[in-house]
């Protein structure tokens, strides 16, 4: 599945922003963006020369505005150009622009005089927020509640954030959410910014299975990659705020008073949106720095070829037939489950005598008690990304 158009210029940008980054391998970026070094270090050139991207000259970059009338019209202007920022937003806008910005409550009172903002609008309260240390270490991925098309037809935007920096990898609009849709969004985002060790969802599909285990082939695709998935815990939808509150957000500024014909139009909103989430868009939890000041690149590359598990020599090996949901060990049928169907398991003996785990390389997914009459069922996913680390 091709990389989708878009901007050559928004290209570019994110190119230039990512190869910024401290540590950032430029070349490696140059391969995951399909250029030449040499072009990749023209575009680096020109950006820091001139903050110059497009093929052809552009107007000059306006000059910092000087009057109190400029500056009112310039904070109106932003609103409307973006209708759901508040005045801290604004403020650090102009800020980023070299406008010598008044406070943020005189922004707010603009936004009021101008009939921008309604009276008495809440705000908040802010909690403690929990974020890894560095980028790609956490992905959280999730699809937001579908969108009905005037087509008759329904979007289900797929969203993956990274949790240190906020920044949006991934926001696709899809025709369904099965995992075969989710795969193929998965390798095109791989291939532009590499793997990250653990991918965070919720329980339902395509994450987790209908019949009620964690484990899906989705997940054993991930795991080959050496990337985890962690599920959130069942009806606890506060452990995934950052998700959510991306999700009001794409509702606040893409969706909000808009319907789309198709599918083709709602991804041709993504695309123009996304550039300003991640580049402009002054976030509240980031000290009102952008998501591309805090992300950069993983430094681990999507493979040509999947991986297999390897085992080491000595190891009790099963493979789990095609068609059915158990292997045999010491003459007796044991469940596996469904997801490691075709797949390579190894038997390890616990602690306990008679007692074995059964795994995926380094992932527990099923227990056998050679002191019960019948097998028992998978462990619990959670368990065996713990058992793992």
């Amino acid at each position: 599945m091709p990389w989708r158009e878009v901007s050559i210029v928004e290209q570019r940008r994110e190119f230039v922003t990512l190869a910024m980054q401290e540590g950032a391998n430029r070349r490696e970026l140059c391969r995951r963006f399909g250029i030449h070094p040499d072009t990749g270090y023209k575009w680096l050139e020109r950006w820091l020369s001139d903050g110059e991207l497009a093929d052809r000259s552009r107007r000059p970059r306006s000059s910092p505005l000087r009057t109190d009338r400029a500056i009112e019209e310039r904070i109106v202007a932003v609103r409307n150009e973006h209708p759901a920022w508040g005045a801290r937003k604004i403020a650090h806008r102009l800020k980023v622009e070299g406008v010598e910005c008044p406070a943020y409550s005189t922004v707010h009172q603009i936004l009021r005089h101008h009939g921008c903002i309604a009276e008495g609008a809440g705000h908040h309260t802010s909690h403690q927020r929990f974020e890894k240390p560095a980028p790609n270490l956490l992905w959280q991925m999730d699809f937001k509640g579908w969108v009905p098309l005037t087509n008759g037809g329904r979007c289900h935007p797929l969203t993956i954030l990274d949790d240190h920096s906020r920044y949006d990898l991934c926001l696709e609009a899809c025709a369904n959410e099965q995992a075969i849709t989710v795969q193929q969004r998965l390798e095109l985002t791989f291939a532009r910014y590499g793997l990250p060790e653990a991918f965070f969802v919720d329980n339902g599909g395509p994450w987790g299975d209908s019949c009620g285990q964690r484990w899906t082939r989705l997940g054993v695709w991930l795991l080959k990659l050496g990337i985890a998935v962690v599920h959130s815990r069942p009806y606890h939808p506060q452990s995934r705020g950052k998700n959510e509150r991306f999700h009001r957000t794409l509702k606040a500024e893409v969706f909000a008073l808009k319907r789309f014909r198709d599918l083709t139009e709602v991804q041709r909103a993504f695309d123009a949106w996304r550039p300003i989430y991640n580049l402009e868009r002054p976030h509240e939890a980031l000290q009102q720095q952008v998501p591309a000041s805090r992300y950069r690149a993983s430094t681990r590359s999507m493979p040509e070829c999947i991986p297999e598990v390897d085992y080491d020599d000595g190891e009790i090996v099963r493979t789990v037939p095609t068609t059915k949901d158990y292997i045999r060990f010491k003459g007796r049928s044991w469940l596996v489950p469904r997801a490691f169907r075709g797949e390579h398991v190894a038997i390890r003996p616990l602690t306990t005598d008679g007692q074995y785990g059964v795994y995926f390389g380094a992932h527990a997914i099923a227990k056998i008690d050679l002191t019960q009459k019948a097998g028992i069922g998978d462990v619990p996913e959670q368990v065996s990304v713990m058992l793992s680390n």
